[in-house]
């Protein structure tokens, strides 16, 4: 028989300002790589959808 789950309250935190600083900034610098990654992603599923599904290469524009 599973035991009931515990419930924890986190009710305060004591992060020195110059450490939440450099966490901050170590965040920052991981987030631009990142997002080359994701827009890597994202063109490699784009042009897997353009080579299945025969998207010419003008398709998506508006012609006037």
């Amino acid at each position: 028989m599973p035991e009931p789950s515990s419930r924890t309250v986190l009710t305060d935190i004591d992060i020195p300002f110059g450490r939440l600083a450099a966490f901050f900034v170590k965040v920052a610098l991981a987030a631009i790589p990142a997002t080359f990654i994701v827009a890597l992603i994202f063109a490699v599923v784009g042009w897997i959808f353009r080579l299945v599904f025969g998207f010419g290469h003008m398709s998506g524009t508006m012609s006037w």
